[in-house]
């Protein structure tokens, strides 16, 4: 049997959404997915997530699902991965301002 912790992704997805929110990004709120889509801060959304690596963020063009304008982030991670991200989604946001 696979056991699937939902209580960590709904706190992972509970952490990204407020804290990228607070940083000035538009998000679509997940309801059951391991994922959330981000409104890029620029119109090509693949230029914004290359922006993203020189944070060391990884995050997924929208277009490549059919989300232009948007990208994908996954939180199926470690709870530690996404709050060590948070700094590096602060000074990307701030890039943009």
């Amino acid at each position: 049997d696979l056991e699937v912790d939902l209580a960590s992704y709904n706190k992972n997805r509970k952490l990204l959404y407020h804290s990228l929110t607070e940083y000035g990004y538009t998000c679509v709120k997940p309801e059951g997915a391991f994922y959330l889509f981000v409104k890029a801060l620029e119109e090509d959304d693949k230029a914004f997530a290359s922006a993203a690596k020189k944070y060391n963020i990884l995050i997924v063009p929208g277009s490549s699902f059919g989300c232009p304008g948007y990208c994908r982030i996954a939180y199926c991670v470690d709870y530690s991965t996404i709050v060590r991200s948070l700094p590096g989604f602060k000074k990307l946001a701030e890039e943009y301002r």
